[in-house]
């Protein structure tokens, strides 16, 4: 897992509230065994129309928002079943931040694992962003991590609450089994010792 401090980067709005995991990664989707590949089926009923094609009105489509690795979003964001596939999707598309008033529990915890910040805001700071994302050309937030802080370059600045032990696992890349890794030395060690003793005990 990439650690992860401070993000510049372009931010893209999605004016949308309850959005949950069937609508970042539909169902029919989720067959795959790889974490990787699920970016092109992100919110896929949204990016195309009925007839198949590419709905040029939906932002993640739109090219001023092509290589945003910030999602704007509206409250209780990642509600719905409890399927990581949504995280693997959002991380896989190129999108390190998401910011949003509330997000589903089960969902927060998803995206921690799997690198994504969740940054909570008020609503009203969350519909200012809204706003500059979708009227200002090019439009980029910065996200401090170590500060717990989400500025841009026109005197905007919140500051939003995280875990410490999820903000240690971000700022230092580990995931699961990063961290069980950590204890490798330790963890030998002790199957050493079990296989002694059970060596001991055959005889």
């Amino acid at each position: 897992m990439q650690p992860f401090r401070t993000l510049t980067a372009l931010a893209v709005p999605l004016d949308r509230t309850n959005v949950d995991t069937d609508q970042i990664i539909p169902k029919q989707f989720l067959k795959r065994i790889e974490r990787t590949g699920y970016g092109d089926f992100l919110f896929f009923d949204w990016r195309r129309t009925a007839s198949g094609d590419q709905d040029a009105t939906f932002a993640l489509n739109q090219p001023r928002y092509q290589g945003a690795q910030i999602l704007i979003a509206g409250k209780n964001f990642g509600c719905g079943s409890s399927r990581e596939h949504a995280a693997w999707a959002l991380s896989d598309f190129g999108f390190r931040v998401a910011i949003a008033p509330t997000f589903a529990d089960i969902f927060f915890s998803n995206a921690g694992k799997n690198g994504i910040v969740l940054a909570r805001l008020s609503e009203e700071q969350v519909a200012e962003l809204l706003k500059k994302a979708e009227t200002i050309p090019g439009y980029q937030l910065t996200v401090s991590l170590e500060e717990q802080t989400v500025t841009d370059s026109q005197g905007f600045k919140a500051s939003f609450d995280i875990d410490p032990f999820r903000k240690f696992c971000l700022l230092e890349g580990l995931d699961d089994i990063g961290l069980t890794l950590r204890h490798a030395d330790a963890l030998d060690a002790y199957e050493k010792q079990h296989d002694h003793a059970g060596w001991l005990k055959a005889k």
